[in-house]
């Protein structure tokens, strides 16, 4: 019978493939209108607010950009939604997989907060919908006509979101819940604020009627914060393949740095988009940002040893560690794995251990069981090229011991 444990990582695989590609689609549509608009001539005749020539893939184009519309609306129109749409729910699609499936691993940290897996889960998705709320009220207050003060408070509000997650979740499960928490302002701002805005008017213009213009200006407003939020976003997806990034006491201040890198580079390509100089100062404070990160990201990442060997093991680690043939797995693990997944590695070269990975006590070895049988057992990922030369012998004991644990 195919293996739950192989067809579940499969699955993840696909989806973060999925996610990947419809992101790809979502970042390239929105950087470029964001150029677009901002590089248009605007000096030009006729009614049109401003043009521009474009050459691209042996042909030439003609764009033209109408305030309202041209004098006749044209029956089709192409609506840029669906990358959004399908970037946002094939990211909900991994989290569930990755983060609530797998939450006794990569979403609840015991040492943190004594949490359920349903807790954990309820936290994971209720954040998400109440801090499109708060965002929500906030611009539709009186600060929608005050925007540097919003984006202040925006910024403080990602703020607090990072340290609150880092109060109950595991570093990298913080990342990645910032990341979405982001994702889904930008999402919903598309489909409840932008999307129906932009149906008025063009509802109002087939019907001969003028559109208010305030409908532009809050679709313009939310169109704003999602190009400055949209690097740092991806920064955080990528986070959970850098330890240095996630396993530090300082993971959300690392998080608020990177939101405040995102709006020095996205100013100055703005800047450069509209032709309105070069702000070449943006360059010195986003490697300085840089730098304090890196700085940040050496602070102690991990309890020491002994603290971790006396902690007590948690149901899930504990239905590991009884299953028959982990004393035989656990020799395995810390003769051929444990001298890089170390929170002191041993091995020449290699400073913390790679993708955060701890593999010295009891704990570590059965919490990250599924991963040991994926990368050690069925296939020969780890040790890479065999460096410790682990036997096919030792790779039976680990594929014997997760799945008597499964049985």
């Amino acid at each position: 019978m195919y293996d739950f444990a192989v067809f579940w990582d499969w699955m993840a695989f696909a989806v973060r493939w999925l996610h990947v590609i419809t992101a790809i689609a979502w970042i390239g549509s929105s950087f470029y209108f964001i150029a677009l608009d901002l590089g248009l001539n605007r000096d030009i005749p006729g009614p049109a607010d401003g043009e521009e020539w474009q050459v691209h893939g042996g042909g030439f184009y003609h764009i033209q950009k109408y305030l309202v519309a041209p004098e006749r609306m044209p029956e089709h129109l192409v609506w840029f939604k669906w990358e959004s749409y399908a970037t946002w729910l094939s990211g909900a699609g991994l989290l569930m997989i990755v983060y609530w499936v797998g939450g006794e691993l990569y979403l609840i940290d015991a040492q943190k907060a004594d949490l359920a897996l349903w807790q954990g889960i309820l936290i994971s998705a209720a954040s998400l919908t109440v801090g499109w709320l708060i965002y929500d009220f906030l611009c539709k207050s009186g600060l929608g006509e005050r925007p540097t003060l919003l984006m202040v408070l925006l910024f403080v509000l990602l703020v607090v979101m990072g340290w609150g997650y880092n109060q109950v979740f595991t570093g990298r499960a913080m990342m990645l819940h910032l990341g979405a928490f982001t994702a889904t302002i930008m999402t919903a701002n598309v489909f409840f604020i932008i999307m129906p805005n932009q149906r008025i008017v063009v509802d109002d213009l087939k019907n001969g009627r003028t559109p208010d213009p305030k409908y532009g200006k809050i679709a313009k407003l939310r169109s704003t914060h999602n190009n400055y939020l949209t690097l740092p976003v991806v920064f955080l997806m990528l986070s959970n393949h850098y330890p240095l990034a996630f396993a530090t006491e300082y993971n959300w201040i690392i998080a608020a740095l990177v939101f405040l890198m995102g709006v020095t580079i996205r100013h100055y390509f703005n800047t450069r988009h509209a032709r309105a100089g070069d702000p070449t100062w943006t360059w010195l404070v986003t490697a300085l940002l840089f730098i304090a990160i890196m700085w940040l990201s050496t602070a102690p990442m991990y309890k020491p040893l002994e603290e971790a060997e006396a902690q007590r093991l948690t149901p899930f680690e504990q239905k590991y560690a009884a299953a028959d043939g982990f004393e035989e797995a656990h020799d395995v693990v810390l003769g051929r794995c444990s001298m890089c997944h170390a929170r002191e590695p041993v091995w020449e070269g290699i400073l913390w251990a790679p993708k955060g990975v701890l593999l010295e006590t009891e704990g570590d070895i059965a919490r990250n069981a599924q991963q040991i049988y994926l990368q050690a057992g069925v296939s020969h990922a780890m040790p890479p090229a065999n460096v410790t030369y682990m036997e096919p012998e030792d790779r039976e004991a680990i594929i014997r011991w997760f799945r008597n644990a499964g049985s």
